[in-house]
């Protein structure tokens, strides 16, 4: 068994393209190809079907991949903790990020692996809350920064803050011109939200039907990019947490306004694969994660500025 071959044909399955994994391997897309026929030829039968937009599994491929999956998961364990026993953790983790999490949270933490670890690989994937629950049950992923509703337990995930909601409009917008705005001003107030599924969206709707308030999503956007750019142009409006606002002030004119009554808070969790083996190398990134988060105060519970200009809220602008 050449685990060579079997890492490329899960990578493949995964990114569903052949030169994604050839960028990932640092090799050629033709190379990737020819590796790939050789794993198919050993196999007796074709793993993948060549498509107009890349590869997908074969019946065969999606027969083996899970087993194939677990048996290359505890083979790289076993080499991580025989290596590890020698004083050197090391070894690929793969974690999954919230685009709001990714800068400057994610990136500090491969600084300091990369400082303290540095035979740990990071390997990110960014994507939004239902893909990363997808990700660490199908066990693509080891580890996963995403918000939980309910506060975490400590046996699947791990609490790093809570994070309050914000009401996003744009500059001199009157909605959203106090510090806080109650949940009953959402009722038929044009919004962009997250693309379905979406377990932000269901959360809402159910304090929506508690309070008799009707939401009007116009626009459906996993992009905070593109939210933050249609709230603040005043397109509609915006429902993220201040640590997504934190990180575009930088970037646009906008308002923020705490949502009250009810607040609706959201614990933001560092959540483990289903498989629940951790090698010495998640288990570093997760102590490095925990130990980054309280240094970089990650409590986002704390007032939001109404930013009314790039970089300034209103206080600073006054003083």
């Amino acid at each position: 068994m050449n685990l060579h071959l079997w890492r490329l044909f899960l990578d493949a399955a995964d990114h569903g393209s052949l030169s994604k994994v050839a960028v990932l391997h640092g090799t050629s897309q033709p190379h990737v190809s020819r590796q790939i026929a050789e794993l198919e030829q050993q196999c007796g039968g074709r793993l993948f079907e060549r498509t107009g937009r890349g590869v997908a599994l074969t019946a065969l491929g999606q027969r083996i991949a899970p087993r194939v999956r677990v048996w290359l998961s505890s083979t790289e364990q076993l080499e991580q903790e025989i290596r590890s026993t020698a004083g050197q953790t090391m070894g690929r983790v793969r974690l999954g990020t919230l685009p709001s999490l990714a800068h400057p949270f994610t990136s500090t933490l491969f600084t300091r692996l990369r400082q303290r670890h540095p035979l740990v690989q990071l390997s990110v994937r960014e994507g939004q809350g239902a893909q990363l629950e997808t990700g660490l049950e199908d066990g693509s992923l080891d580890l996963a920064l995403l918000f939980r509703h309910g506060q975490p337990n400590g046996s699947d995930a791990l609490s790093l803050a809570e994070a309050e909601t914000f009401l996003v409009g744009p500059e001199g917008d009157p909605v959203t011109a106090k510090p806080t705005v109650k949940f009953k001003a959402l009722d038929g107030l044009p919004l962009v939200s997250f693309c379905r599924p979406s377990s932000w969206r269901d959360q809402l709707e159910q304090v929506a039907r508690q309070r008799g308030v009707q939401l009007n999503v116009v626009l459906e956007a996993d992009s905070l990019a593109l939210q933050l750019g249609i709230a603040s142009h005043g397109g509609a409006y915006a429902l993220l947490g201040s640590y997504a606002i934190d990180v575009a002030r930088s970037q646009h004119r906008f308002q923020a306004a705490r949502l009250v009554d009810p607040p609706i808070v959201r614990h933001i969790a560092l959540a483990l694969a289903r498989s629940g083996q951790l090698s010495p190398a998640t288990r570093a990134v997760m102590q490095e994660a925990l130990a980054l988060a309280k240094e970089m105060s990650l409590d986002t519970t704390r007032p939001a500025p109404a930013v009314t200009a790039a970089g300034r809220s209103k206080a600073s602008s006054r003083g």
